[in-house]
């Protein structure tokens, strides 16, 4: 069974690598968000409106999509196991490919850069929009391609890495239920008026899911670092020691420090959310200045980390199981 499960996370990589995802298709991960979304929406009718009252609404959302996660994906798992077992490797490569984001990150990261290739910087602006979470109206070149560089980086964790390693761990449903944490966090996780209590709980469990992926993250962007012609594994792994808690989530400056000791680049610093500036810290030395190309630099870098990532839970799997005598 092990090896069954290991060859679906394989497959649902490759389909990841070619199909990625396209426009118009269903998505598991868009529906799990229609359902966070409808949830918010009654919860925040039956609950107070107040710090005690969102408080345990949020709570709720997260009890409730991880269960309806958990028991949708594990009935269709089982139905499709009892029909034929090649229905039940077709089902859980489906689901590894709907968790995993290595081309679509790839891909819409590209678009910004196609867009500066064109000279046109306002179209790279929108397109840098579809991606991040900040207000990217004030951003000038620079800002824009930093913003997209940032972007490549911390979801090399949250998008593909994190995801192999739940995968991994338990399964299809534990790869599902990761990504239903990781989509509520970025649907109500926001440190502003309307979700700081209603997106507390989301926010704490994302945090807590990614602790252990997201210094893998770290650790194997460095070592693709090493590995590219090009890139700076010595410099990724000095600005990562010095810098990985330069942000106030525990987590995300793990994967932006890599990426920028690897490339060279100053990333992130202040930055307006929602109307408001943040004031961070910033990531980086500026030894010198970002440029489009870099964005693409970003790219091979968390492609080259998502296959060793791959080959190194593998290699785990396989001598954790037995499966390799030493």
């Amino acid at each position: 069974m092990v090896y069954e499960m290991m060859a679906a996370i394989w497959l649902g990589f490759v389909v990841d690598l070619i199909v990625g995802d396209p426009q118009g298709w269903p998505h598991v991960v868009r529906l799990i968000g229609w359902v966070i979304q409808r949830l918010e929406i009654t919860l925040r009718k039956y609950f107070p409106q107040t710090k005690a009252g969102q408080l345990a609404a949020g709570r709720e959302l997260v009890i409730l999509v991880l269960m309806a996660t958990a028991i949708i994906s594990t009935g269709f798992l089982r139905v499709s196991d009892r029909i034929h077992p090649l229905l039940f490797l077709i089902i859980s490569v489906f689901f590894c490919w709907q968790v995993l984001a290595a081309k679509s990150l790839y891909v819409e990261s590209g678009k910004v850069w196609q867009a500066f290739q064109q000279g046109d910087t306002g179209r790279a602006r929108e397109a840098v929009s579809m991606i991040v979470g900040r207000d990217t109206e004030l951003l000038d070149e620079a800002g824009i391609i930093r913003a997209a560089i940032e972007t490549v980086a911390e979801n090399t964790s949250d998008g593909v890495v994190a995801p192999l390693f739940y995968l991994f761990l338990l399964g299809p449903v534990g790869g599902l239920l990761y990504k239903a944490v990781n989509t509520m966090d970025s649907m109500v996780g926001y440190q502003n008026e309307k979700y700081r209590y209603f997106g507390r709980a989301a926010a704490k469990i994302d945090d807590l899911l990614n602790w252990i992926p997201s210094r893998l993250s770290a650790l194997l962007m460095i070592a693709a670092a090493w590995l590219l012609p090009g890139y700076d594994g010595a410099a990724a792994w000095r600005i990562w020691r010095r810098d990985r808690h330069n942000h106030k989530s525990p987590n995300s400056a793990q994967t932006e420090a890599a990426c920028a000791g690897a490339l060279h680049l100053m990333l992130a610093g202040d930055a307006w959310y929602f109307g408001e500036l943040h004031h961070k810290p910033t990531i980086g030395d500026p030894d010198r200045t970002a440029e489009a190309d870099d964005i693409r630099r970003a790219g091979r870098l968390m492609l080259m980390t998502a296959f060793l990532a791959l080959v190194f839970f593998t290699v785990l799997m396989v001598i954790l199981t037995g499966g390799y005598k030493g």
